[in-house]
């Protein structure tokens, strides 16, 4: 195989990890039943004094201002105040979101590309890698937050946030009461879970091609013999 062959396996592979990093958060994000699921899970009501109804108008009103498609440029909650450092962190938070969208898109797009180029020639070696890449690090980062999820909060917050505008304090910012650290481990849960489906996937489309490719390589010896 050539170089040039290899260095497109290799792009493949890191556009196919990051399409799916992307895709698994985007879904996260979109999936408002994990939220909805925790509101009573977690007994939200009784640990807030809040109605399930205004914890679901303020979330949806979060979610609706982190998403492309509803054009929210301002982020106002019907029931809660919010501090000049709150709105600088949704603000941060809104342009990683936003990144993750166009990422998913743009890398979709590009995976389908290469592998319309690729798959005709029989190389696979990008699917492969896809599927270590998403095989793996959901995994050692699974492991790394059912060790210690406070330390992996935090430190998942150092490196995205070049301040410490996320730690509410919920006399100024009381819509930190309706979003409890149990309910992004159980988005986070849900990431890893989604990017572990499409290295699943991968690998068996992988293996499956493969298998393939050797069945006619075989074919073609038997002919020849």
């Amino acid at each position: 195989m050539s170089i040039r062959s290899r260095a497109g396996d290799v792009f493949l592979g890191l556009m196919g990890f990051l399409f799916f990093v992307c895709l698994s958060v985007v879904l996260v994000l979109n999936l408002r039943c994990i939220y909805y699921f925790d509101i009573d899970y977690l007994d939200l009501e009784a640990v807030t004094g809040y109605s399930e109804e205004l914890i679901r108008e303020n979330y949806d009103t979060l979610i609706d201002y982190n998403l492309l498609i509803k054009g929210v440029d301002e982020l106002e909650f019907p029931d809660f105040p919010m501090s000049d450092e709150a709105e600088i962190h949704f603000k941060e938070v809104k342009r990683i979101f936003a990144a993750m969208q166009i990422l998913c898109v743009a890398s979709g797009i590009t995976v389908l590309i290469l592998l319309c180029w690729k798959l005709p020639r029989r190389e696979y070696g990008g699917l492969k890698l896809i599927f270590l890449l998403t095989f793996v690090v959901p995994i050692v980062l699974g492991v790394c937050a059912a060790l210690n999820w406070e330390s992996f909060f935090v430190r998942f917050h150092e490196l995205f946030f070049q301040n410490d505008y996320w730690l509410f304090d919920p006399n100024t910012d009381p819509v930190i009461l309706i979003l409890p650290d149990t309910f992004f481990a159980h988005c986070a849960g849900a990431i890893l879970l989604f990017l572990f489906s499409g290295g699943i996937l991968t690998g068996i489309a992988y293996c499956l091609l493969r298998r393939k490719h050797c069945k006619q390589e075989d074919i073609l010896l038997t002919d020849k013999t």
